[in-house]
């Protein structure tokens, strides 16, 4: 599996999602995508589901060094000692003594975001999570923790997916060595009807699924975290890592429509606000 190299950290492209999944349904869930090749699993105080995920790493005989594990801290609990909190709640739940990637889930209207990202720093420094970064920050929010308050962010993790186009985030991203986690990556799974990619697939011998996958992971340092219960949909999602695209497939994708959003909760930022001077 090829990894991102991004702020000190190897990021593995291919990811596991566990949004939505509580519970033995999580555990076990967790427990196959190990086996079957995942590395990188990904979870949130949010979603109620990181004790499932820490009983499911318990369980693995893989090494600690071998595994990539982020969680988030809500947009409700920005505060230095709120953070801390979530912190220690989160790596008590996954019965971890540190996290790999620590996350603020949404930026929120009047967050105080140079003293957020300072304890997410000090977090780092303390070593309870190696690298630090956000989720659902807009461009105008990124230029403002990368050129004024100069954190060293690993990624921002955004919904992305071939229906939805985040060039300027990802270029800018890119300019500045940062990485991009992609959500939602299978448009809710509304890619396995599309008959652009169903013909791709059938080109490639692969499914519309996993051409939009190897997509995503060819637009430079995108990582992706789709989600599947069962294992037959776990094994086809990690196959897209064998899929190659030709230049065709991607002038084909490039004419599927690129504005349509699937995660747009009331407390979102403004999607579109443009870049600052």
């Amino acid at each position: 599996m090829s990894d991102i190299e991004t702020r000190g950290i190897l990021l593995p492209r291919m990811g596991f999602g566990t949004f939505m999944m509580t519970g033995d349904t999580c555990k076990s869930a967790v427990e196959s995508a190990l086996a079957v090749g995942y590395r990188h699993i990904d979870t949130a105080a949010r979603y109620e589901n990181e004790a499932d995920v820490g009983a499911a790493l318990a369980q693995s005989a893989l090494s600690r060094s071998d595994l990539h594990v982020t969680t988030k801290v809500w947009h409700d609990q920005l505060a230095p000692d709120a953070i801390r909190r979530s912190m220690g709640e989160s790596l008590r739940k996954l019965k971890l003594d540190h996290v790999d990637l620590f996350l603020i889930h949404w930026p929120t209207p009047g967050m105080d975001l140079p003293k957020a990202l300072e304890t997410l720093v000090a977090l780092k420094e303390e070593g309870l999570t190696r690298a630090i970064g956000v989720a659902n920050f807009t461009l105008p929010l990124l230029q403002q923790v990368v050129e004024e308050i100069r954190a060293p962010i690993a990624c921002n993790q955004i919904e992305y997916h071939v229906y939805l186009d985040q060039t300027p985030i990802r270029a800018y991203l890119a300019d500045h060595g940062i990485a991009v986690t992609a959500y939602c990556p299978i448009a809710k799974g509304e890619v396995a009807e599309d008959a652009v990619l169903k013909a791709i697939a059938q080109r490639h011998g692969a499914t519309p699924a996993q051409v939009a996958l190897r997509w995503l992971m060819d637009q430079g340092e995108v990582a992706v975290i789709p989600k599947a219960a069962g294992r037959a949909r776990q094994l086809e999602n990690f196959g897209s890592l064998s899929v190659v695209l030709d230049e065709a497939d991607h002038a084909a994708i490039a004419t599927l429509p690129k504005a349509r959003r699937y995660v747009n909760p009331a407390f979102a930022p403004e999607w579109d606000a443009p870049a600052r001077p």
